[in-house]
């Protein structure tokens, strides 16, 4: 195990408390896909592939099954019996990409969103009432500091 190494400036003891409040959230998070996993009766990558659709819904974005694969890390065999899964038990379809007819693009069914936000609500209330005693200008730079900090995981 290497050795932690010690703040030297006040900046990098806030820096390192940063990092472990991110530390901290992200175990947060890991134990909320455990339990959303159990009450949705799916499995991780399952549970993962609708996450990305929702975060891709959300930004307006189509979702392809290569980019499905890609983020889950898993082979395009994979991926088609996760798509089976998902499109058998009513939460995905399979439909022509509006612009590139020769491309598929993957959405959620109403029935999937539904179902999603039905187990996943209650953890965002709890979410929004711990953001209100945040002025709106620390909230943007709590979503500026996410924002860098998903750009930093992602490369």
């Amino acid at each position: 195990m290497t050795e932690r190494r010690a703040a030297e400036t006040e900046r990098d003891e806030l820096v390192l408390s940063a990092l472990t409040a991110v530390r901290a959230f992200a175990d947060a998070m890991d134990r909320m896909h455990i339990g959303l996993r159990g009450e949705m009766d799916m499995n991780a990558s399952d549970l993962a592939a609708l996450r990305l659709m929702i975060v891709r819904e959300q930004r307006g974005e189509w979702v392809s099954p290569r980019q499905i694969a890609t983020h889950l890390s898993i082979s395009t065999a994979s991926t088609t019996k996760l798509l089976d899964r998902l499109t058998a038990s009513g939460h995905l379809e399979r439909r022509p990409h509006p612009s590139d007819g020769r491309a598929r693009v993957v959405v959620l069914t109403e029935a999937a969103r539904a179902e999603f936000y039905r187990h996943f609500g209650e953890r965002m209330g709890r979410m929004r009432a711990g953001m209100e005693s945040f002025t709106d200008d620390e909230l943007r730079a709590i979503v500026r500091f996410l924002a860098k900090m998903e750009t930093a995981l992602g490369e």
